[in-house]
């Protein structure tokens, strides 16, 4: 499932747009945003995709850290788990203090 970082409300993984607010959660799901803050953050060096401990062989091996501008999108497209794609951005960090 997507969720909407402008109404909160949950889209299936294939969805486009978002259910409630029609806005494109390509741009403004919360993973996209999440995404886009990351690669914006000069402290984050890399991004890592965490997925659930139940999740679907795909996600499962999706895992890791990736360049800032390698991250595959997420929902993974082809997760076969019954609740959708759960996977989810990590920042890994240079620095934790200034």
């Amino acid at each position: 499932m997507q969720t909407c970082s402008r109404c909160n409300a949950s889209s299936p993984d294939l969805a486009s747009t978002c259910a409630n607010c029609g806005v494109d959660l390509g741009e403004f799901s919360v993973n996209a945003v999440t995404l886009r803050q990351y690669q914006n953050n000069s402290r984050v060096s890399f991004i890592r995709i965490n997925a659930a401990g139940d999740a679907c062989p795909l996600c499962y091996e999706s895992r890791g850290e990736f360049k800032k501008d390698e991250v595959p999108q997420l929902p993974h497209q082809g997760c076969s788990h019954a609740l959708g794609c759960r996977c989810k951005y990590e920042p890994v960090l240079i620095e934790i203090y200034p």
